[in-house]
């Protein structure tokens, strides 16, 4: 608080601070910067979301690029940032810091969807992409993610470097930034806007396998769509227009942009609360389809028709095993389906969509938690011709068609949705029926997710205690299920890079994974349990959720 300049706000907030245990965790570490950029409460304090850990990452960010990255100052930087408070502010900072250092940046003139980010940077060939988002976390949090030169995520070596550099900034306080003003009086700036959506639009409409299906039920197929109060609004509207859909019905209260938001208790399309909106629209106007992004729009969530006319919510891995059946079945059934195709998802993805690709000879390959790590394959294959890509998904609600994009792409996959959920009601059923029908061909495969939220330092260090323990004294049954192979990724096995994930297989081939999130301070749960019928693969998740909860309340004393 004795620098003078300091940011008035953060100077009446640090003024109010009485309690010791708040002031602790506002100070003890610098906000941490991993893979997945910075994520934090905005407010005051190293460890927060704030202007001066803001500029001190971009400082590092450029020393990067300066030191790595050929031409770096002359391809520049892409900057997006959602609706999420402070959200422009912190872009137009990361602007200055970079534009300081001599580095171009394309800054979005309004809020955008991280995949056009990403989009923005390969059409522009720049050196990274900086997007400002936390993406569905509740209001008071902010993020900041980088993307390298290919699109993607930046993978760990990469934000090791990128670390090292934040790390040698002596006083986040002192760094200088230019203004916007500054920026463009000096070449700069450059405003991102229709040119960079026209170009995006183009490429999602080369996706489509039926557009004449678009056409044909174009009458009578209604879509309610909700981007919950974020950045998906316009791009997925334009999307679905453009393909020909003319009844997309918005859910008003949550079309525009809003950092509170104010009709939700999570803008988390992974949680059905965040669809009662848009359910009560749906049965008002008997829709067809019902589609929901996060505030990013990275992420989307599907609502489907049951045969007796009740809405029913897809999780990700049922959304995920849908699109790849429409996909494989329409690319073969056009002479589109390539000989050497892949399908990538992550080690905590269900295993039907590998069942499902079998079925069509398409390679499936894992790779771990986070989509960058897909980003990295595509990347790989696109290099070495080994594999063409199909189809990137994983769990939580994030999936990729088109790899003109290299990060999960809520838009895109919307507008695929809405295209499939029309060509089979041509054929007389709703996406809920196709399920039923790919569960009677390969099996039901149920799963879960608990998450367990531990705040502060001491949550962290519950965490970590928690995973040790689990190493330390290994599963040999969950229930009445053996153990038939345990995986710790900690090492680094299969190929992958290495990861504080424990993974169960079991004797029927269900399983149990276990993972610290990286971003959030908690430890997640996933479940997947397999059998003949619905019931007995409900019944066997529920034993496994039960042993292993009880189990984890026992450790996590």
């Amino acid at each position: 608080m004795e620098f003078a300049e300091l940011d008035p706000r953060l100077k009446q907030e640090l003024q109010r601070l009485s309690d010791e245990t708040e002031i602790e965790d506002r100070f003890y570490r610098h906000l941490e910067f991993g893979t997945g950029g910075l994520r934090g409460v905005i407010g005051a304090g190293t460890n927060r979301m704030n202007v001066y850990t803001v500029r001190r990452a971009t400082e590092g960010l450029a020393r990067y690029l300066l030191k790595y990255v050929d031409h770096a100052r002359e391809k520049g930087v892409v900057i997006a940032y959602d609706s999420r408070r402070m959200s422009p502010e912190f872009a137009a900072e990361a602007a200055g810091v970079l534009t300081q250092n001599g580095i171009r940046a394309y800054l979005f003139e309004e809020l955008r969807p991280t995949p056009m980010l990403s989009f923005a940077v390969r059409h522009l060939q720049a050196a990274a992409g900086i997007v400002i988002t936390a993406s569905h976390n509740p209001p008071e949090y902010n993020g900041y993610k980088v993307y390298g030169e290919d699109g993607g995520q930046i993978p760990p070596q990469t934000a090791d470097r990128i670390l090292s550099e934040i790390n040698a900034v002596e006083n986040e306080l002192l760094i200088p930034a230019l203004t916007i003003e500054e920026a463009m009086a000096k070449g700069l700036l450059q405003w991102l806007g229709e040119e960079i959506d026209r170009e995006y639009t183009n490429r999602l409409l080369s996706l489509s396998l039926h557009p004449e299906t678009v056409k044909q039920v174009a009458d009578d197929f209604r879509i309610v769509f909700t981007p919950l109060h974020g950045t998906g609004n316009k791009p997925v509207r334009r999307a679905l227009k453009e393909l020909g859909f003319q009844h997309v019905h918005v859910v008003k209260e949550q079309e525009l942009p809003d950092p509170d938001f104010s009709t939700v208790s999570s803008p988390n399309p992974e949680e059905r609360q965040a669809f009662e909106l848009a359910l009560q629209l749906a049965k008002q106007i008997d829709a067809d389809i019902v589609i929901g992004t996060d505030p990013d729009a990275d992420r989307v969530g599907v609502v489907t028709r049951t045969a007796d006319g009740e809405y029913v919510a897809l999780n990700g891995n049922q959304t995920g095993a849908l699109l790849l059946q429409y996909l494989l079945e329409q690319r073969k059934a056009t002479g589109k389906l390539p000989a050497n195709g892949v399908v990538l998802k992550t080690i905590v993805t269900s295993e039907l969509g590998r069942a499902i690709a079998s079925a069509y000879n398409v390679t499936t390959v894992d790779v771990l938690t986070g989509f960058k790590f897909i980003g990295e394959k595509i990347n790989e294959y696109e290099t070495t011709g080994e594999y063409s890509f199909l189809l990137g998904y994983e769990e939580s609600y994030g999936y990729l068609i088109g790899d003109f994009v290299r990060d999960k792409d809520a838009v895109q996959t919307a507008m695929m949705c809405c295209e499939m959920a029309a060509f089979y009601k041509t054929k007389g059923s709703a996406l809920h029926d196709v399920l039923q029908q790919i569960y009677n061909t390969h099996g039901y495969y149920v799963e879960d997710l608990s998450s367990f939220t531990f705040k502060g330092k001491q949550g962290l260090e519950k965490i970590n205690r928690m995973m040790d323990e689990m190493r330390r004294q290994p599963l040999t049954a969950i229930g009445n299920l053996a153990v038939k192979q345990s995986k710790d990724y900690l090492p680094g096995i299969d190929g992958l890079p290495k990861a504080n994930v424990l993974k169960y297989i079991l004797e029927d081939d269900s399983w149990v994974a276990i993972r610290p999130s990286g971003t959030e301070p908690k430890i997640k749960f996933y479940f997947s349990a397999i059998d003949k019928t619905r019931e007995a693969a409900e019944a066997k998740l529920q034993m496994l959720k039960s042993f292993v909860l009880d189990l984890v309340n026992q450790r996590a004393v």
